[in-house]
């Protein structure tokens, strides 16, 4: 059990994966945030333009 305990602790204590994880989160709300101006810039040109040309055929 105290091998156990030791090797917990001694996990818990470690942070050299704390930098990957990190860069992990931050690409992933970058992502985000790129998907959703793609998204918002798409349906502004949809709008803008191809409705007027859809209505008028």
């Amino acid at each position: 059990m105290k091998r156990v305990l030791a090797a917990v602790s001694h996990l818990v204590r470690r942070d050299d994966g704390q930098d990957l994880l990190e860069y992990g989160l931050l690409a992933v709300l970058i992502a985000i945030v790129v998907i959703a101006g793609v998204t918002s810039l798409g349906s502004t040109i949809t709008n803008v333009f191809w409705q007027p040309i859809a209505q008028n055929f």
